[in-house]
């Protein structure tokens, strides 16, 4: 999918919702690190790592990153009443303190255009959608997600294209990735601006032009994304929370002896 008309500027691949091993929520089994070698293979050069209800905020992978000439942008995937919000550009206090929408309000009145919120998945009915009070919301949201999962008939980014549309809001092509090799087909790309910052990257991202690349998902994609998210991924939650309760447990009967 493509949302721009072709010029001669030279244009860099961006990823802003992807889950790594550090998720305290997902059950991921890939490491940032990983995830940064496979982005510079593919050339990407701007990234953001959106744990859920967690801002990533290791300061060696960023130094990592930025030696590989890559922008990680410190963010996250909140859950405010139910739905899902990436925001990018913040601090784990900052999120601490996110409980509503209305706290969102503010902290956008407070940091207007130095921080960036998108709405992921917004009408897919599973997971953190939010659904129809996007229309409420609205004003909360920089973008409107681009949703990887789509093929035929099955296309609820046809309603978010919509929206974003109806309310001039960009829409946001993502991998959200959770395994490894699902990162690099997904993604929006902007003109190369003249220097690699938040600040430029988020002016790109509001004013445009962007590209969308999504491809429909093959049969065999189709297959292997619902067997992982439907099975084998609530599987490996299930038993990532049952380890963490062991863990928390024999912590404790160590400390009272």
């Amino acid at each position: 999918m493509s949302m721009s008309k072709n010029d001669e500027r030279e244009w860099i691949k961006i990823d802003l919702h992807i889950h790594t091993l550090d998720d305290p929520k997902d059950a991921v089994d890939y490491s940032a690190h990983q995830l940064l070698e496979r982005a510079r293979a593919l050339g990407f050069r701007v990234l953001a790592i959106t744990l859920h209800d967690a801002v990533f905020n290791r300061p060696e992978v960023f130094a990592d990153a930025a030696a590989m000439g890559i922008l990680l942008i410190p963010a996250a995937e909140m859950r405010l009443h139910g739905a899902d919000v990436i925001v990018l550009n913040v601090s784990a206090e900052e999120m601490a303190e996110l409980k509503s929408f209305d706290d969102l309000r503010r902290l956008r009145a407070r940091r207007g255009d130095s921080i960036f919120t998108i709405a992921p998945h917004p009408f897919y009915r599973f997971g953190g959608s939010i659904g129809s009070r996007l229309f409420q919301e609205i004003d909360c949201f920089d973008a409107i997600e681009f949703c990887h999962f789509h093929v035929g008939l099955f296309n609820p980014n046809r309603r978010a294209k919509r929206v974003a549309s109806r309310f001039g809001k960009p829409l946001i092509a993502t991998s959200d990735a959770h395994r490894l090799h699902a990162f690099g087909r997904h993604y929006t790309s902007i003109p190369m601006p003249s220097a690699l910052t938040l600040e430029n990257v988020f002016a790109a991202l509001r004013s445009g032009p962007l590209r969308l690349t999504s491809p429909a998902c093959s049969f065999a994609a189709l297959v292997s994304a619902i067997y992982f998210v439907f099975l084998a991924h609530p599987f490996r939650v299930r038993r990532k929370i049952a380890a963490s309760k062991r863990q928390s447990s024999s912590g404790e009967t160590r400390v009272v002896r």
